[in-house]
């Protein structure tokens, strides 16, 4: 059973394309889904929606289903741009998961058990010791690499169940991690699971964090861009006008909505006249 059904309720949220994501700011993250930690039935999945997985999401209808059942954090300013446009405000806390998971690990002060499954297995082994560096009261099993095919996840979820971790931490790229958490892994493996991308690559050292300065004006996709330009460009380039151009599309659709009521709105006034 996934508890966001549940407990995602007394979550504060707002409709991004359709999908609820939490407007939380830090403190109120940290608390909510720091107490999921600690629920003894059920399981929740976090996930993070930025543009470029909006994007995917718009375009493939499992991928929107998966995410419907996962509990869904804002990550970067395309989605801060779309609620502002949808809602007229953007989102409290930027709650991207390379910021918000390690911090977590720190609020919850209750030593945990934490599995990794993800990337490739030095790239792993360094992340494992990146956080054990970054809180060692908890414990962190490095279980599995990314590199493995669909006919042995089975067995893959088989040793994390071995485990018996509290937290687990997927880092795949998205949908595939996404996809992947949502088949396979169910409360006897974790009760709080995250999608997490890219970030055991930074807590190996593996690819370098934006300077303080960067990440504030918002623009560390653009760091990210000059490291990986082949693997980035069409994300960033591609997806970010494509992105931009859906927001539009919503702005004026609503603005249709809007014009047509009123002028529906006028002939009834006039009609009863």
């Amino acid at each position: 059973m996934n508890v966001v059904s549940n407990m995602a309720v007394f979550s504060s949220r707002r409709l991004i394309f359709g999908l609820p994501v939490c407007d939380l700011n830090w403190p109120e993250a940290f608390t909510f889904v720091s107490a999921l930690a600690d629920v003894p039935i059920g399981q929740t999945i976090v996930s993070f929606l930025n543009a470029h997985n909006a994007n995917l999401m718009l375009t493939d209808p499992a991928y929107r289903e998966v995410l419907t059942r996962h509990l869904v954090l804002p990550d970067g300013i395309g989605v801060d741009m779309a609620s502002l446009a949808m809602h007229g405000r953007m989102f409290p806390a930027n709650l991207n998961g390379t910021d918000f998971v390690p911090a977590l690990l720190t609020y919850i002060t209750t030593p945990k058990k934490i599995g990794l499954v993800g990337a490739r297995r030095d790239i792993l082994e360094r992340a494992r010791q990146g956080f054990a560096d970054h809180a060692p009261w908890h414990e962190f099993v490095a279980i599995h690499d990314g590199f493995f095919d669909e006919p042995q996840s089975a067995a893959v979820a088989a040793e994390i169940a071995r485990h018996k971790v509290d937290i687990l931490l997927v880092a795949m790229g998205t949908p595939k991690q996404e996809m992947w958490i949502d088949r396979h892994i169910r409360p006897e493996h974790a009760r709080l699971v995250f999608g997490v991308g890219a970030l055991f690559d930074f807590m190996a050292g593996a690819v370098p964090r934006a300077s303080e300065s960067v990440r504030s004006i918002r623009a560390e996709w653009l760091h990210r861009f000059r490291l990986e330009p082949r693997r980035l460009w069409r994300r960033y380039f591609v997806g970010g006008p494509i992105f931009a151009a859906r927001i539009a599309g919503f702005v004026i659709a609503e603005s249709v909505v809007g014009l047509r009521r009123l002028w529906t709105s006028r002939r009834k006034r006039a009609a009863s006249r």
